[in-house]
């Protein structure tokens, strides 16, 4: 006797493939004739014969949905903030098709464009945007928030990516957009929670203290003051971290004069 291993890896959804097998591969014929396998969404259907000394199988996959398909996005999604995007689903085998007879079954909502959540989920509008633009980094007043130097959420989520990458125009018109260059990208990169418990990525009160200075035209006045008197209040804040941070970004003079002027 043998054992026979399917390839399933190698199957097409409804498609039939012949393997052969020697004869130092024997098979019982009454037990290995005809069979059925499940296998995560696959449903397997295999037979045999013997010819010419070689042993034909003959393999069917249908693919299912229903529940199974459904509990693989419940488990994705709740990993993911309740969310999940259109190629998170294709890397856990959930076709584009299977996500649109979800959202008409009302299983899944489209929250935007290749971005889905769960049914009655509370939207993390700051997480989603991070879902669907993975290399962007929170700042300037987003960042303010993160850090607890602001009190409100801003109207309008700031965000600063490399200058040598181009941001979708859905995000450029929803976002105020930062460019810096890429050797300072990731001067003070870190990682706060959001207010729904989510992670994403976010520059630290120091390097957004030099962001807010570096970018006051772009930012009201009473912004700018009310950032930089926050943070000196603040007993996390790391003078010396201010200092090699705006020394790096050439701002270290207009950091310390208003620095002077408000402490």
């Amino acid at each position: 006797t043998g054992v026979f291993v399917p390839r399933f890896d190698l199957l097409r959804q409804n498609t039939w493939r012949a393997y052969i097998c020697g004869m130092n591969a024997r098979l019982s014929m009454n037990e290995f004739t005809s069979c059925t396998l499940k296998l995560e969404n696959k449903c397997v259907s295999c037979v045999y014969f013997l010819h010419e000394k070689m042993y034909i199988f003959v393999i069917k996959v249908n693919f299912l949905g229903g529940s199974i398909m459904k509990k693989a996005i419940l488990d994705a999604a709740k990993r993911n903030g309740d969310m999940l995007t259109t190629a998170q689903a294709v890397r856990y085998g959930i076709s584009k098709t299977m996500l649109a007879k979800y959202v008409e079954q009302n299983k899944l909502i489209r929250v935007r464009h290749g971005l889905y959540a769960l049914p009655d989920s509370i939207i993390d509008d700051v997480f989603a945007l991070y879902l669907q633009n993975p290399n962007i980094v929170f700042s300037h007043e987003s960042a303010l928030f993160l850090n607890g130097l602001a009190e409100r959420t801003p109207f309008k989520q700031s965000v600063t990516v490399p200058s040598n990458r181009v941001l979708p125009k859905p995000v450029k018109e929803q976002c105020s957009c930062f460019y810096i260059r890429p050797i300072y990208f990731k001067l003070g990169l870190t990682r706060r929670k959001t207010t729904f418990g989510n992670d994403v990525p976010c520059y630290d009160a120091e390097r957004t203290v030099c962001d807010i200075v570096r970018s006051r035209r772009r930012i009201d006045e009473e912004t700018v003051v009310a950032a930089i008197k926050n943070y000196a209040r603040s007993v996390q804040k790391d003078l010396f971290k201010l200092y090699e941070y705006s020394t790096t970004m050439s701002i270290y003079p207009t950091i310390k004069q208003y620095m002077e002027v408000l402490i």
